[in-house]
């Protein structure tokens, strides 16, 4: 299974809907929550290449983008083998 993390903030509805995206796919993942960590939040924006919108989700290191281009993987069929499961 693929190493996955994902930077998140409360209260984020797209964060919610690319977490339960992996939640069906059964994929487990790191949740990194940025909402009150400058820190964390600032070392997410060097990782995303400047993205500054969250959630910014990672597989195996890789830059996957936000929720809207998790979900285009999915619909493409191209998710599963980035998590390890197809």
């Amino acid at each position: 299974m693929a190493k996955i993390e994902i930077y998140t903030k409360a209260f984020c509805g797209f964060c919610s809907r690319a977490k339960a995206l992996l939640d069906r796919k059964g994929a487990g993942f790191q949740e990194i929550d940025v909402t009150m960590d400058r820190a964390g939040f600032e070392a997410m924006v060097d990782r995303a290449h400047g993205r500054r919108t969250v959630p910014q989700i990672f597989i195996d290191g890789k830059h996957i983008g936000g929720s809207d281009d998790l979900a285009e993987l999915e619909a493409k069929g191209e998710l599963d083998a980035l998590l390890g499961t197809g």
